[in-house]
């Protein structure tokens, strides 16, 4: 998208790698719904928040992604028991490989969002879309 000036605005790319059960459910309600989510936001699909990995956020972000919003259920709600709970003890661990390879630790995010939240996740996707504009773009994306 380019400004009235010429230059062009950067315009983040979110990686979501949402839980099957809940927040991919709620991004399908939300579309259904006919609700405007950013188009910043690409989804891939897990069927447990708890299958997300650490290296799963590191390999995007050194591909070029500017943001990763993980989605799970909310506490309690986990369709595979404690699959969400997996993944809250992983953040911070997550967040420090993320720091130790040289990206600002506010690239990822983990929301509860559940499937019937649809609205949730379209304002939670346009405040990160506005948060990565506020730090910039992937240093790797650099040329």
């Amino acid at each position: 998208m380019s400004k009235k000036d010429g230059t062009d605005e950067f315009e983040p790319f979110i990686l979501g790698i949402f839980c099957n059960w809940c927040t991919y459910t709620g991004a399908d309600q939300a579309g259904t719904s006919r609700m405007q989510r950013p188009a910043n936001l690409r989804i891939m699909r897990v069927m447990c928040s708890g299958r997300v990995e650490s290296r799963f956020i590191i390999e995007a972000l050194k591909r070029g992604a500017d943001g990763v919003l993980i989605g799970a259920c909310h506490i309690g709600d986990c369709h595979y028991v404690s699959g969400n709970h997996k993944t809250v003890r992983r953040m911070p661990l997550i967040k420090e490989f993320v720091k130790q390879y040289g990206f600002n630790p506010k690239r990822v995010r983990l929301e509860h969002i559940s499937a019937s939240e649809g609205a949730e996740l379209t304002e939670i996707s346009k405040e990160f879309v506005k948060e990565l504009k506020e730090i910039g773009p992937n240093p790797r994306n650099k040329k």
